[in-house]
C-alpha cells in the first residue's frame, strides 16, 4: 500500500510539473539566497543532492542552506521546473539522456563530445551551466552472475549471441521498448535477440539474477547490488550504449549571484568513481541508510570539510 501511495504522489507531482503548474511550496527558486536542488526518486540523485547541499553550506559558511526537491520523475520534469524558476539546480543529469531529450541534439557515442555538446547547448539554449562529470557513469549494462560467466565463458556482450536460445534475459520494463538505446535497437546493432526476454520492474531484476530465475540482466552500472551480489558486468564491445556521465547543473544566474556555489560544485568534479557510487547506492538501497547520512559521511571521509581542501579546484 505504501508503494502504491508513493507512486501516486510521484505521478501527481509529475503531472503538475508537466502541465506548467508550479509545485506547491516552491515559489521562486531564483530568489538571491534561495537554492533549490532537484532530484529524482533514485537514491543516487538524492545522495548527490545532499553532497552538493552540504558542500554549498560549507563553502558559504552556512549563509546558504539549499533545499532538496525530491522525486521529480524525469529529466524533462526537472528541466521544466528549472525553466519556470521553481528551482535553480539539478543534483545529477546524464549526458546521454540530456542530449536526446532536453537538448534535442543528435546522439553520440563519443564521451568527450557528449559532454562538450551538453555544456555548449545548455549554455546557449537555456543559460544554464552543465558541469564536468562527478567521475561516474550510470549507463545500462548487461550483467551475469560469476557462476554463469564462468560456465559460458562470458566476458563481453557479443559472447551472449552463441547462447541466445538458452539464456534467460531480464530487463527494465522501460528499456524493453526504449527507442535509440533500448532492446529494439540492441537487436539491430548486435544482430541477435534472446528467445526468453522478460520485462520487469528494475528493482526485481537483480534479485531474480541472484536467485537464478534469470541468467542475464540489463541493469544500471552504478547499482550497489552489482558489488553486493558479486555480479559481472559484460563489456559493451560494440559500444552500443551512449555515455551517461553524471553531472550537476545550475542556472547561470545562481552562480553569478553566488560564485562560491560554482566553486563548491567544481570541487566535486572527478571525485566519485563508478565503484564508489555503487557502494554509496548500496548503503541506501541495500542497507537502508538515509541519503543525507551517506552524503555527510562521504564528504567527511574524503576530507572535503578540511581547510586544506579550500585550495583545490
Amino acid at each position: 500500500m505504501n508503494k502504491v501511495k508513493t507512486s501516486l504522489i510521484i505521478m501527481v507531482l509529475s503531472l503538475l510539473v508537466l502541465s506548467g503548474c508550479s509545485l506547491p511550496g516552491l515559489g521562486d527558486g531564483n530568489s538571491k539566497d534561495d537554492v533549490k536542488i532537484t532530484t529524482t526518486e533514485t537514491s543516487e540523485t538524492k545522495i548527490m543532492g545532499y553532497i552538493e547541499k552540504y558542500m554549498i553550506e560549507h563553502e558559504t559558511k552556512g549563509k546558504i542552506k539549499p533545499t532538496i526537491i525530491g522525486n521529480l520523475g524525469s529529466s524533462i520534469i526537472q528541466h521544466n521546473a528549472l525553466q519556470r524558476g521553481d528551482v535553480n539546480m539539478s543534483a545529477v543529469r546524464y549526458t546521454g539522456t540530456e542530449l536526446t531529450s532536453v537538448l534535442a541534439a543528435p546522439p553520440t557515442k563519443d564521451t568527450d563530445k557528449a559532454m562538450s555538446e551538453s555544456q555548449r547547448l545548455f549554455k546557449k539554449k537555456f543559460n544554464q551551466k552543465y558541469y564536468n562529470s562527478f567521475g561516474f557513469e550510470n549507463t545500462y549494462a548487461f550483467m551475469v552472475t560469476k557462476e554463469v560467466a564462468d560456465k559460458y565463458h562470458l566476458k563481453k556482450v557479443s559472447d551472449l549471441k552463441k547462447y541466445k536460445d538458452e539464456l534467460r534475459l531480464g530487463m527494465d520494463t522501460q528499456w524493453m521498448n526504449r527507442q535509440g538505446d533500448g532492446y529494439p535497437a540492441f537487436q539491430k546493432d548486435y544482430g541477435f535477440k534472446f528467445d526468453s526476454a522478460r520485462p520487469m520492474q528494475i528493482g526485481l531484476v537483480y534479485d531474480a539474477l541472484k536467485n537464478k530465475k534469470l541468467d542475464v540482466a540489463v541493469g544500471y552500472s552504478t547499482d550497489g547490488r552489482i558489488a553486493a551480489y558479486n555480479l559481472k558486468v559484460l563489456k559493451d564491445d560494440r559500444k552500443f550504449f551512449p555515455p551517461y556521465d553524471g553531472s550537476p547543473l545550475a542556472t547561470e544566474k545562481l552562480i553569478k549571484d553566488h560564485p562560491e556555489i560554482d566553486k563548491a560544485l567544481k570541487k566535486l568534479e572527478g571525485t566519485v568513481t563508478t565503484k564508489e557510487m555503487q557502494k554509496l547506492n548500496y548503503e541506501a538501497d541495500g542497507q537502508g541508510k538515509e541519503p543525507a547520512v551517506i552524503a555527510k559521511e562521504f564528504l567527511e571521509k574524503h576530507h572535503f570539510f578540511d581547510d586544506k581542501k579550500e585550495g583545490s579546484k
